[in-house]
Parts: structure tokens; C-alpha cells; sequence
């Protein structure tokens, strides 16, 4: 009699006295810093989409995507500021102090960007 594993295509392999079932996990994807607080929000004020995509199997896919995203846009603003407010690696040798100042302004401001357009939308 097959077991409802083996009508599915599933096979098994013994170890000593057991049958143990040969699964294999799919690789999850990688969220990182920008994916996590998506989540975060989620949790706390979108708790019926957070639980809709948890249960459909799109919360990964939709955090590694938001990551992503955030990741490109965050460094895509850092630069474009940085090439704006004519911040040079000039600046960086001459005053580091000062470069240090204008760069976590920028990067503040970049984040608040990222923050509003993406990860709170």
C-alpha cells in the first residue's frame, strides 16, 4: 500500500531501523535590513495583509523584493545627493569631520525617502 507521499512522487530512504521521507527545503531568499523593518510594519499596522500574504507564501518573495528595491533606491539617493551638494573625496582628505557631518545628513535624508515610499506605503 502506497502512502499518500509516495502517490505524490515522494520517495524514502532507510536509516537503521526508519523510513525517513527525502525532503529537500527550498532555499529561502535573503531579507535584509530594509526587508526586516518591512516586516516589522507589517506586523504592527497591516496585521490583515501581513497574515494574507503569510498564509498565500508571498510574504518572502514580497519582502526580498521590497529589499531590494530599497536597497537600489537608498544608494541611488546617497549618490545623487552626494553629487548635488558637490560632496568630494577632496572634502573627505581635507575635513573629515565635516564629510562625515554632510554624509549622515545625506544618508538620513535617504532613509527617510526609503522609509515613506516604500517600506511604510
Amino acid at each position: 500500500m502506497q502512502t499518500i507521499f509516495e502517490s505524490m512522487g515522494g520517495t524514502y530512504r532507510q536509516e537503521g531501523d526508519y523510513l525517513l521521507p527525502n525532503i529537500e527545503v527550498p532555499e529561502s531568499p535573503q531579507i535584509g535590513v530594509w526587508g526586516r523593518r518591512r516586516l516589522q510594519h507589517l506586523r504592527s499596522n497591516k496585521r490583515v495583509l501581513y497574515t494574507t500574504m503569510l498564509m498565500s507564501g508571498t510574504l518572502k518573495e514580497h519582502l526580498e523584493g521590497i529589499d531590494k528595491s530599497a536597497e537600489k533606491m537608498f544608494e541611488r539617493l546617497t549618490m545623487q545627493t552626494k553629487l548635488h551638494e558637490g560632496i568630494t573625496e577632496d572634502l573627505k582628505a581635507n575635513n573629515q569631520l565635516e564629510w562625515v557631518r554632510q554624509m549622515n545628513s545625506i544618508r538620513s535624508r535617504a532613509e527617510e525617502i526609503v522609509y515613506k515610499e516604500l517600506i511604510y506605503a
